[in-house]
């Protein structure tokens, strides 16, 4: 008798039990025509509960010490998930030295080295620092897992996702990363052209063709081609910004000072609305940029050797060139990924 009770005891449990919705990422055609799987962890699936709270957690205030301040604050939709100050203040009015980074087509990056500087591994690890920094959310985990666990919404949303109501850290984050793993941007102007659903202007044609150009532009070998819809190469260049370096980027991190000054090549799509550019957003517009690859390369004792010219300052593009080039960056702009619903706080 008694193991009769047992099992129907272990029985209801199971018919009570939450089963998330799974929610596999939608992969656009030219990603998968082009590219590898996206990275999306076992013991992390994404499930439409699972999104549902990481989007709800992305846009409330309460992950800050105060109240005042969410990740949506830093990375705003629609500046495709970036910052549009050169440098993020957090709670307490102080600023970091970096520029906010966009946030989209994060589940391909196969390396998973997060921030400029690539100091974490995996999304779900990314979600951990702001909350604490000091510069940023000014937080501990205690606190949040605290307001969370007694807060009127949370302790069943948290069921919902993962089957417990019990809310630690390791689910927050959780819940973050698979919302942040479907802000996936892939639908520019560019990507329609390469769908034979848009024509370029020869303007932006030409600029394709400075940009894969070796004796012009050459900037597919860090920034991807038309058979790379990342525009990235997630990969860390000292790509000759300075002689000297105040800001280490990845030589901090690994302690190599072969590795100082080397910085994650960010993705060239949305460059229409992620403004200042470079990782201490010291350039506010696009002019500047292309101007830096042109003229204003400086060498430096780790400075890439994909910057060829350094010697002679840069490429020396003409000034049509120079317009060319522009306008074809801006065709990799997705006005759909910034006014998608789906990303915003509603």
């Amino acid at each position: 008798m008694l193991l009769f009770f047992i099992c129907i005891s272990c029985s209801n449990e199971s018919v009570n039990k939450y089963v998330p919705t799974p929610s596999p990422l939608q992969i656009p055609q030219l990603f998968q025509d082009n590219i590898l799987a996206p990275v999306v962890p076992i013991n992390n699936p994404q499930t439409v509960e699972g999104i549902a709270l990481g989007k709800k957690l992305f846009f409330d205030p309460i992950l800050s010490a105060d109240n005042t301040q969410a990740c949506a604050d830093c990375h705003a939709p629609e500046k495709a998930f970036s910052d549009a100050d050169r440098f993020s203040d957090g709670i307490d009015g102080f600023f970091g030295n970096r520029n906010a980074m966009p946030l989209f087509n994060l589940a391909w990056n196969y390396d998973e080295k997060f921030f400029w500087d690539g100091r974490v591994f995996s999304l779900e690890h990314q979600a951990f620092l702001p909350v604490t920094d000091p510069l940023e959310m000014h937080n501990t985990w205690k606190q949040v897992e605290q307001k969370l666990q007694q807060h009127s919404e949370y302790p069943n949303l948290f069921e919902q996702a993962f089957g417990t109501s019990t809310i630690d850290s390791t689910l927050v984050t959780k819940a973050i990363a698979q919302f942040e793993r479907i802000l996936i941007s892939s639908n520019s102007k560019f990507d329609k052209h390469l769908l034979n659903k848009a024509t370029l202007t020869p303007q932006e044609l030409n600029g394709f063709n400075v940009f894969m150009d070796e004796t012009r532009g050459d900037c597919f070998h860090c920034h991807g081609s038309d058979k790379n819809p990342l525009w990235t190469d997630n990969i860390f260049h000292n790509n000759g910004l300075d002689v000297t370096f105040t800001d280490l980027g990845l030589g901090k991190v690994t302690g190599d000072p072969a590795d100082n000054g080397k910085f994650k090549s960010p993705s060239l799509r949305n460059l229409a609305f992620t403004a200042p550019y470079m990782h201490d957003g010291r350039f506010t517009t696009l002019e500047e940029v292309i101007n830096h690859y042109s003229e204003g390369l400086q060498n430096s004792p780790t400075i890439d050797p994909l910057m060829k010219k350094v010697a002679q300052g840069g490429v020396h593009l003409s000034a049509q060139d120079k317009a060319d080039l522009k306008a074809f960056l801006l065709s990799l702009s997705d006005y759909e990924f910034i006014n998608n619903s789906a990303f915003s706080n509603q």
